[in-house]
């Protein structure tokens, strides 16, 4: 069944990323201090002062060029390693009808963007400012298929905001939670009536590849047939 082994999919990734990330931190401790990690922290104990005060990034260890090119690396491989398995739920749960390969790109590349973005302008309402201008300038569209779809755009500049501001343990949380409720509430086919409009493929229904190996051999049988 495709919803399981989506489940046995995202939960190996989580387990084999998790431990890929303790080990190198036992081999080398140091790199801990390059994890975009902490943010968390810092801004559940900020206290509600001035609402323009910027937010501190969690970084300790980016006083040199070298030290924060490091960190932002990992912050942006981070952000680009929590939105693989968003892809994986996307494409797993949509219809071949209504899926959008855009949308995959899209989910892949935004949180690289969004985690530059911030790093420039967190601490600058200026900059903020002249980011908003020049975005209301281009006036960047992307029609989606469904309006459910926006979700994920709306995860995807969630984790580049989390990975901007050195806090990537909220990206993990909000993905692991979103990938798992959804793929719980796309088994148990939640909400879903008989007639009426589907955002997502049945639970019972083949996965892409198959209806591709499917394609392939009534083509075959047709050009024998000949």
């Amino acid at each position: 069944m495709i919803v399981g082994k989506l489940f046995v999919r995202l939960t190996l990734f989580y387990l084999s990323v998790t431990g890929a990330v303790a080990a190198l931190i036992m081999v080398d401790p140091g790199l801990a201090d390059f994890m975009p990690l902490g943010g968390a922290q810092t801004l559940l104990s900020q206290s509600s002062g001035d609402p323009l005060t910027g937010v501190r990034i969690a970084a300790k260890q980016v006083a040199n060029l070298g030290g924060s090119v490091l960190w932002l690396f990992i912050a942006v491989g981070g952000a680009v390693l929590t939105t693989v398995p968003l892809t994986w739920t996307y494409m797993a749960s949509r219809s071949r009808v209504e899926y959008d390969q855009a949308l995959v790109e899209t989910m892949i590349v935004l949180p690289i963007a969004v985690t530059a973005i911030v790093v420039m302008v967190h601490n600058s309402l200026a900059l903020a400012f002249s980011l908003a201008g020049i975005v209301g300038g281009v006036r960047f569209r992307n029609t989606l298929k469904s309006t459910g779809d926006a979700i994920y755009i709306l995860l995807a500049i969630g984790i580049g905001l989390a990975a901007g501001i050195g806090a990537l343990e909220i990206a993990l949380v909000m993905t692991i939670t979103f990938n798992y409720a959804f793929a719980f509430l796309w088994m148990a086919d939640y909400g879903g009536k008989d007639g009426t409009h589907r955002y997502l493929r049945s639970p019972g229904s083949k996965s892409p590849a198959l209806d591709d190996e499917d394609d392939d051999d009534r083509g075959q049988s047709g050009e024998g047939s000949k």
